[in-house]
């Protein structure tokens, strides 16, 4: 039989209302909802029992709201039966997924002949879907206007799950919202966590963290442990690794118990982000913990790798030793880490120990865990066992990187292996990799230092094929055979270079120039001094006078003529100088001393003071031994006017006068002791000043040399370690001497004098490699 009940109805019809559980006004429940209401005593309408026809059986007084559960509204048979509430649950959500929103669910759940109460109503929404949460949204919020309403922590964290943050992300945060609105906002734990969890696992950062900092400000402690952890994983995911930190205070602080997950967050976060220490004291405090697991291999790895990048051996092999006891298997990652950590550290011993560990064990290296063993062994000088290792490394399977190459190439050119150098190069050649500039210059100066002078050309002529300039490097290879004394291979380069178009600097012509000069190679060294000037370079003064030199020491007339070619071929105003210097006053049409000053007016003492006195010292000798006392007086004469030798010469009163000569050459110092001694004579014999003593200050150098000139004159001067000297009185009396005075004056009438006699033979030549002022030979070496 079939219950046909005539209500008298109020029909309530609703719009789209928001969603919101706030009931102002109303009790909120807290707690399980109440027991349905006892049926009322009253009758307000009739009853018709019907047939299946639609025949009325008979009629009785008295509907009232009927109450599921309670009222018997039901037959079976003759029995009448309450409607249970599962079926009544399940008659709210079969017209919640019928009509799904609006007016017509509004309708029809408002013509139902009971009541539902908080507690049906949660029922009938876990019943509904979970794939589509509009049944669900329509239903509360119809159920949120009734006066039965009353919100709970339950409905609105099943809400809250429902909802999907893609779609109803303004729906979530305004149940969030409304929850903070209540009069008690913390009875509502798992709305609150339910919103925040769902917001953070679909990304949602702004919102969610929005959320944590309104629920922080506001004192509440009733986030639990899963939804701070996906707020951890979507800041990390982020790399907002502070903000994480932030949280993870927040949640220390408000004594949520942190579980296996957020260990795995936030360990191998805090060890990424630099702060190790914290990190290791979390992972020891999750070890301690009862309840959680062993760490993840991946947690191991991070501060296995972290620690070692940071220095931290010792720590990191043990985690290392640590991870591989507890079971887990190493990653390539964690092992090229822990090898590359040592390799660092200079513990090449101690990471090749591990390498063959890990190899006896079955493990098969990584591309990059090959390539950092194979160039920390070349990089170190074991090249053997880095070649070996690069032989494996190609039979595994893996293309060696071009800086691997390269890397190998240019140790075994460090250490001089020519051929295994070039079977590399080769070899990388053929596998169609471009050798790097700095392979091409290990290999060109490995070659030039083994004079391997044709293979070298052929490896320059390569580089330039392959788009490197080649101008710096062959002059650098230039460079190695000038500065070790191979001039002939020197010169043999700069002829292929000049053949192959590349042009070298002057700083380096002016360098082989030089070295052909002290080898006698004249005849070559004209054409680069040729070069040198045509290539708008300037022949400064210590040029031409390191030619100068070259000529005092030449013994061989066609040399000296070579030379002379050379002096010439430089074109500076010191030769034209020196080409006066020896004509007459005729063709010079001024006197010598006159000529010499102004030579030297033109010299700028602030830029060329010391190539000056270099240049006087040279020419002194030259003029010496040419013979040329007279015109060598006068540059001596010139040069201390120009204070070239300022502290030569120091009349100290009535005390002492002195001579320094310890800076000059042999030539200089003859030359600066005559022409002095005639300026002390002239003194004390015309103005009758006369110092209690006269000093020769020679060093231990020229001692000898001008101590046998002056004893040849029977001088009274005394030798000791490095001065000549006599009392004023008795070097008077010897410049009353005849012989002294014919000495002074410059009047020895020919070479046969004692004089000439004495510096033929015992005047040395000055080296002309050597620029300082001092003699660089013995003096006892015979011209």
């Amino acid at each position: 039989m079939l219950l046909r009940v005539g209500l008298a109805r109020r029909r309530l019809t609703t719009a789209a209302l928001p969603l919101s559980l706030a009931a102002r006004g109303r009790r909120v429940s807290t707690g399980p909802s109440p027991p349905p209401p006892p049926p009322s005593a009253e009758w307000t309408d009739t009853v018709d029992y019907l047939d299946e026809s639609g025949e009325v059986l008979s009629s009785a007084p008295g509907a009232r709201a009927a109450v599921p559960g309670a009222d018997a509204t039901i037959l079976s048979g003759s029995s009448a039966h309450p409607l249970p509430r599962p079926a009544a649950a399940a008659r709210l959500a079969a017209l919640a997924l019928r009509f799904r929103s609006g007016p017509s669910l509004s309708a029809a759940l408002s013509a139902l002949p009971s009541q539902p109460d908080p507690a049906l109503l949660l029922l009938a929404a876990s019943s509904l879907p979970a794939s589509d949460p509009t049944p669900l949204l329509a239903l509360v919020a119809w159920a949120r206007v009734q006066p039965w309403f009353v919100p709970s922590d339950d409905l609105s964290s099943l809400l809250a799950a429902r909802l999907a943050p893609a779609t109803h992300s303004s729906e979530l945060l305004s149940l969030f919202d409304d929850t903070l609105a209540l009069p008690d906002p913390a009875a509502f734990p798992k709305t609150l966590n339910a919103v925040l969890s769902a917001l953070a696992t679909h990304g949602l950062l702004e919102p969610a963290f929005f959320c944590f900092k309104r629920l922080r400000d506001a004192g509440f402690r009733v986030l639990e442990t899963h939804a701070y952890n996906a707020l951890l994983s979507l800041l990390l995911t982020r790399g907002l690794a502070f903000k994480a930190f932030e949280v993870l205070d927040e949640m220390s602080s408000s004594g949520c118990a942190l579980d296996e997950g957020t260990y795995e967050l936030v360990v191998p976060a805090l060890a990424r982000a630099g702060r190790i220490d914290a990190a290791r004291k979390m992972f020891d405090e999750m070890r301690k913990r009862e309840g959680i697991g062993r760490a993840s291999a991946g947690m191991y790895g991070v501060l296995v790798d972290v620690l070692a990048k940071a220095g931290r051996l010792d720590a990191a092999m043990g985690m290392y030793r640590e991870m591989v006891a507890v079971g887990h298997r190493t990653s390539p990652a964690v092992r090229t880490a822990m090898v590359e950590g040592l390799v660092r550290a200079g513990k090449l011993d101690a990471g090749m120990e591990l390498w063959e560990e890990m190899r006896r064990g079955g493990l098969r290296p990584s591309f990059g865990l090959y390539t950092m063993v194979v160039e920390a062994n070349a990089r170190s000088g074991r090249l053997d066992v880095a070649t070996q290792l690069f032989g494996d490394m190609e039979k595994s399977g893996f293309f060696p990187t071009p800086a691997t190459y390269a890397c190998l190439v240019e140790m075994h050119a460090s250490a001089g292996q020519v051929d295994a150098a070039m079977r590399l190069y080769h070899s990388m050649a053929n596998a169609g990799q471009r050798p790097g500039l700095s392979t091409f210059t290990a290999l060109l100066m490995m070659l030039a230092n083994k004079r391997m002078l044709d293979l070298a050309a052929k490896v320059l002529l390569e580089m330039k094929a392959s788009g490197f300039p080649i101008e710096v490097t062959a002059s650098d290879l230039l460079m190695i055979y000038i500065k070790e004394g191979s001039t002939e291979l020197a010169l043999r380069w700069l002829r292929f270079m000049g053949s192959a178009g590349i042009r070298t600097n002057n700083f380096i012509i002016r360098q082989l120039f030089e070295s052909c000069m002290k080898t006698g190679l004249y005849d070559s060294a004209r054409p680069l001094l040729k070069t040198y000037v045509a290539g708008a370079a300037k022949v400064d003064l210590i040029l031409y006078t390191s030619i100068l030199a070259h000529l005092v020491r030449c013994q061989d007339e066609g040399r000296e003529r070579a030379i002379m070619d050379i002096l010439s071929v430089s074109k500076h105003k010191a030769h034209d100088f020196m080409c006066g210097l020896f004509t007459g006053p005729e063709q010079r049409k001024k006197p010598v001393l006159s000529f010499v000053r102004e030579f030297f007016h033109g010299i700028d003492y602030d830029n060329e003071e010391s190539a000056a006195r270099y240049f006087v010292n040279v020419l002194l000798n030259y003029l010496v031994l040419m013979g040329q006392m007279n015109r060598a007086r006068c540059i001596w004469k010139v040069a201390y006017e120009n204070k070239l030798f300022a502290k030569a010469i120091v009349f100290d009163q009535h005390i002492a006068w002195s001579l320094d000569v310890r800076n000059l050459s042999v030539g200089a110092a003859l030359v600066a002791t005559v022409h002095t001694l005639h300026r002390f004579r002239k003194r004390m014999l015309y103005y009758g000043v006369v110092p209690r003593r006269i000093k020769l200050v020679t060093g231990p150098t020229l001692k000898m040399v001008v101590a046998q000139v002056l004893a040849s004159l029977e001088s009274p001067f005394e030798v000791s370690k490095v001065v000549l000297r006599a009392p004023g009185d008795s070097v008077l009396e010897w410049f009353k001497k005849p012989i002294v005075q014919q000495f002074l004056l410059n009047e020895i009438p020919s070479k046969a004098d004692v004089l000439m006699h004495r510096l033929n033979v015992m005047f040395p030549s000055s080296a002309p490699e050597v620029r300082s002022l001092s003699i660089p030979r013995s003096l006892s070496m015979s011209r």
